[in-house]
């Protein structure tokens, strides 16, 4: 199998040149670097060579605990001594306190190193961004130096058997004791819901303290350490998965266990979107991790397997035909635009001036970025042939990981109806307007105003039907397909080397992923296809 190598130079490009990260007061163009190329080189020697091993060992739930697989503690541990579980805490709680640009850079190398590690450690983040906003200063105080230390890490238990998406049906219910709380349900689909790698974990937990009818808003956020709440948490089961094996994803018990209110009773939704914005591009980033790991795997293999004959009589290689070019170039395409859409995005959230454009940009990227992660991976299984469906190439184990990334964090499909109704109705539709400038900034290439001014047409139409939700799904993929073209005319731009130009030309010159319902304009959408 092809080694691991982090991708750090297209990383910097991506951040520095096509996003402008170098443009923002909090990048320092040195140390931001400095960092990512240290933790590259950590991930590729010791975190990645544990990756499929991992997956083929498993975890195992012993004794009512999870037991990891070989190695991650000791990688783990460190992990933590080198002071990575703290990137981004503020250095009063013992963290590094880099910004989100370096630490999105970190988390994307540590998804293509190895996903499943990453699953279990990279809440955090998102944990102590969450005690910072909403959390006491003793919830605070008690737990972000542990999350920073590598001594607790965290979980986000939402979901429920019968409560997915829709979290208005959580039954899971907190109640009042004394000066505290405890918290009586069951939750499933919790991401290292028991480990291991650190000494306590951090719960943070959805939970009813209103009536039934009163929906989401009768929902609140809490906490509680493993630690503490000792038997009154159980895990009951580890799910048996097509992917992210090394990952234990648990069924967990809450039976009268203690918990401490975090932020505003009945306000839980909102702290908890604090925690789930930051996964969501996470996650974009994971399948931007993928579809990179899949290009490397079927290119280093393309390079070298004999297949045929060149036109010269002479042996030819599977990258010198043109099929398995095509492939590999749209592998390509893929990888290096969906993460320049995921930097766009990143650098506008840093940036502070349009969060509404955040708001609208972040599930366009998690449905691209995601899609791209899985495509890339079967393309990559297409061009290894027989040996791309066996476990030991490695495009097996990285496709059953990429497929997961289009359902948790909210399946694509509800960010896609959430693109084509909140995205073009909230605050009188600031987000898309801002997208729309976007577009011209990020390129003036005819191609793509074309495609603007279809965009435009299609988001005109949405507004005017009673219930967009039936062509939610084509919006949104024509809103990747804007984005993505729109960013890969901008590498094109600033890179300007021949690669770059090759792959603008194959992204201009694939078929648009809608239908024709969606503007019910055959001519217009057929010429710009």
């Amino acid at each position: 199998m092809t080694a691991f190598e982090a991708p750090v130079d297209d990383i910097l490009f991506s951040l520095q040149n096509v996003a402008g990260a170098d443009q923002l007061p909090q990048w320092d163009g040195d140390l931001g670097p400095e960092i990512i190329k240290h933790f590259a080189a950590f991930a590729e020697g010791v975190i990645a060579p544990l990756n499929a091993p991992g997956d083929r060992q498993g975890c195992a739930l012993e004794n009512g605990y999870v037991r990891m697989p070989d190695g991650f503690a000791e990688a783990f541990a460190q992990l933590s001594a080198m002071g990575w579980q703290g990137l981004s805490a503020p250095e009063e709680h013992g963290g590094m306190a880099q910004n989100a640009l370096v630490a999105a850079a970190v988390s994307e190398i540590f998804s293509g190193a190895n996903l499943s590690m990453q699953m279990v450690c990279n809440l955090v983040p998102g944990a102590i961004s969450t005690l910072r906003r909403f959390g006491t200063d003793a919830q605070q105080a008690a737990w972000v130096p542990k999350l920073a230390a590598g001594e607790a890490l965290s979980t986000m238990c939402l979901t429920e058997p019968g409560a997915g998406s829709d979290l208005s049906r959580i039954r899971t219910k907190a109640t009042r004791s004394g000066d505290g709380w405890v918290i009586d349900g069951e939750k499933i689909f919790i991401s290292g819901g028991d480990q291991d790698l650190s000494e306590d974990i951090l719960h943070l937990i959805l939970a009813r303290t209103g009536a039934t009818e009163d929906g989401i808003k009768g929902l609140s956020l809490f906490l509680a350490g493993k630690r503490d709440a000792g038997a009154a948490v159980t895990v009951t089961r580890i799910e048996e998965k097509m992917g992210l094996h090394a990952s234990p994803t648990c069924q967990m018990a809450f039976a009268g266990c203690p918990a401490e209110l975090v932020g505003e009773e009945g306000a839980g939704l909102t702290a908890m979107f604090v925690l789930m914005n930051h996964a969501r591009l996470d996650v974009s980033l994971q399948g931007v991790a993928l579809a990179a790991r899949a290009h490397r795997l079927a290119s280093a293999y393309a390079a070298e397997r004999t297949q045929g004959r060149r036109a010269d009589g002479r042996d030819a290689v599977l990258a010198e035909h043109p099929d398995v070019r095509r492939m590999l170039d749209e592998q390509r395409c893929l990888e290096i635009g969906a993460r320049g859409m995921a930097h766009v995005a990143l650098v506008e959230m840093m940036r502070g001036t349009r969060p509404a454009l955040v708001e609208f940009l972040t599930p366009i990227c998690k449905v691209f970025c995601t899609e791209a992660g899985i495509s890339s991976a079967n393309l990559g299984i297409q061009i290894l042939g027989g040996y791309g469906y066996l476990t030991e190439y490695g495009m097996a184990q990285t496709w059953a990981d990429a497929r997961i990334t289009a359902i948790y964090e909210g399946a694509n499909g509800i960010h896609e109806l959430a693109i084509a109704t909140r995205g073009l109705r909230q605050a009188g539709g600031a987000g898309a307007d801002a997208f729309d400038a976007l577009i011209e900034e990020l390129t003036d290439h005819p191609a793509i105003l074309n495609l603007r001014d279809i965009w435009r047409q299609a988001r005109a139409r949405l507004l005017e039907v009673e219930d967009p939700a039936a062509l939610a799904h084509d919006f949104a993929q024509l809103s990747c397909a804007l984005f993505h073209r729109a960013v890969c005319a901008r590498i094109a731009a600033v890179g300007a080397t021949p690669e770059y130009e090759r792959l603008l030309d194959f992204a201009l010159s694939r078929h648009l992923p809608v239908s024709l319902a969606l503007l019910d304009l055959p001519a217009t959408m057929a010429a710009a296809s």
